[in-house]
């Protein structure tokens, strides 16, 4: 399947910054370098981070696809800069040569032992370099793009932690479209207040063990049109695209649509979500919404929801992981990296922005148009037609 919006990204976590590419974006897209690094800013939340997100700076620059605030349908190119690197530019030198510290003990859990079976490598920094969370960087920064197009045809993203280690914020504490800024006020970007102290306190004691810890978050996109996706082909539908999309972000092993784990347990009668007429606003609507807003691939027009569940950070304080050294075949424990004691409040920020681009793709897919002023155009005579 082609897809209608691209993005690569580049760049190591120590490097001199990433960059990505975004193609596929309409002309006349009114977006400013601050709804980018606002973005990126947020990706940096929570209680738990470790001190590398006061030492790792986002430095942004747009190098091209946008003039005087609107986008040129060309591609836009943003490069986010590393302000560490000049601490690093011996060790990450793209010139011929070698490391003095070579990083032979493989963590488990981490991308390192594998990639470095894989592509033949000697060390571990040429495989966690890029496999590092630090990649998400880029990613926000063409996901902040999206949620602008997105807020263009009426759609808006937020996320909330749900879990944060054996914590689990109490059911029916959901944010709206507007509560974004109040969940960031949040030390954990937990919406249930109550629990918020308990998820702290979870992540103190992991902190005093040298330990670390994983959870879920909730993302949840408002004003979704009905018939996004599709049900014709495997990998048209909605709900596919979305797991695919945020099962990719670093340590998420686990995506849910909807209430998807919970129905798997129910009756049909009660599992499904009734349709009932609305007379006042001209259209259709579900009396409850365990389907997460999509039924056969297809987005019916309720709230898209999905949780993504993030595993324990595999770098941590206190080296108790036992590995082998990929040199000596000896018994070892893992190095150390700097690290956090968790990172589910900044994932729920990157979940936001990998659910803004599939739904963004989506919907150029089923309105088109190359600018934004057509795109809008043709949505509005699309939900005419659905609900005149």
């Amino acid at each position: 399947m082609a897809a209608v919006l691209r993005f690569l990204t580049a760049g190591e976590s120590h490097g001199k910054g990433l960059v990505v590419i975004v193609e596929g974006l309409p002309a006349g897209l009114e977006v400013t370098a601050e709804d980018i690094s606002s973005e990126l800013a947020r990706r940096r939340l929570g209680y738990g981070r470790g001190p590398r997100m006061r030492f790792e700076a986002d430095e942004l620059t747009l190098l091209g696809g946008i003039r005087h605030g609107r986008t040129l349908g060309s591609p836009v190119a943003i490069e986010v800069g590393n302000s560490e690197w000049p601490k690093w530019t011996e060790e990450m030198s793209p010139a011929p040569g070698q490391t003095a510290k070579p990083l032979t003990q493989p963590r488990p859990g981490h991308a390192d032992l594998a990639g470095m079976q894989k592509y033949g490598l000697v060390e571990a920094r040429d495989v966690l370099e890029r496999a590092s969370a630090r990649e998400t960087a880029a990613r926000v920064g063409a996901g902040a793009l999206c949620k602008v197009f997105l807020r263009r045809l009426g759609i808006e993203i937020v996320s909330h932690v749900v879990q944060l280690g054996p914590v689990v914020a109490k059911a029916g504490h959901r944010p709206g479209p507007g509560d974004l800024e109040a969940v960031d006020l949040s030390p954990v970007r937990c919406f249930d207040p109550d629990t918020e102290a308990e998820m702290v306190e979870a992540i103190k004691a992991a902190a005093k063990d040298g330990d670390s810890l994983g959870g879920a978050a909730e993302v949840i996109a408002y004003g979704v049109p009905v018939g996004l996706g599709s049900h014709v082909h495997w990998d048209r539908k909605i709900d596919g695209l979305l797991a695919q999309a945020l099962m990719s972000i670093h340590a998420v092993k686990a995506v849910e649509i909807g209430d998807g784990v919970e129905v798997a347990g129910l009756r049909g009668s009660v599992a499904h979500d009734p349709i009932v007429w609305d007379a006042g606003a001209g259209t259709y609507r579900r009396e409850s919404n365990h389907a997460g807003g999509s039924e056969g691939g297809i987005t019916n027009g309720e709230p898209v929801v999905a949780r993504c569940y993030m595993k324990p950070l595999s770098t941590l304080n206190r080296p108790v992981l036992k590995t082998v050294d990929v040199v000596t075949k000896e018994e070892s424990v893992s190095f150390k990296e700097r690290t956090d004691h968790t990172a589910v409040p900044a994932m729920g920020v990157v979940a936001e922005t990998m659910m803004a681009w599939v739904l963004a793709s989506e919907a150029l897919r089923k309105f088109g148009g190359d600018s934004m002023a057509e795109v809008v155009r043709n949505k509005d005579a699309y939900l005419t037609a659905v609900t005149g």
